[in-house]
């Protein structure tokens, strides 16, 4: 998963609607993460008033970095879903494939070989 959105991922499940700004395309650091501008409010031209001091005690940098590795772990344990729906055959062949020879024929000539190739960890 790329970085920025897991990063972004993150922040949101421990912060729904934070708003930040973060610019830079290194993945986050403890570091990077201490000197990020929050967004505190708009001033008076709709501009948005920023902060390097963090005002959400939610978010500290042990916190967003476990969620980011959960984040992660989740998305890994998915891989297999990713790649059965690349390797599976387009609906339109599959519906005229079922038309043609049943159900049954494929679920074993089309369904099974893709889950065997691709299995659930």
């Amino acid at each position: 998963m790329e970085y920025s959105i897991k990063f972004h991922k993150a922040l949101n499940a421990l912060k729904p609607n934070v708003e930040y700004t973060y610019h830079n395309e290194t993945p986050m650091t403890e570091e990077l993460f201490n000197q990020m501008n929050w967004v505190i409010g708009v001033n008076e031209n709709q501009t948005a008033k920023t902060t390097k001091d963090n005002p959400h005690s939610e978010l500290t940098w042990e916190k967003v970095s476990a969620e980011m590795e959960r984040i992660q772990a989740e998305f890994d344990a998915q891989d297999y879903a990713r790649d059965r729906s690349e390797a599976y055959p387009p609906i339109q062949d599959q519906l005229d494939y079922i038309y043609h020879n049943s159900i049954t024929k494929w679920k074993s000539d089309m369904i099974k070989p893709v889950k065997d190739a691709h299995p659930k960890p």
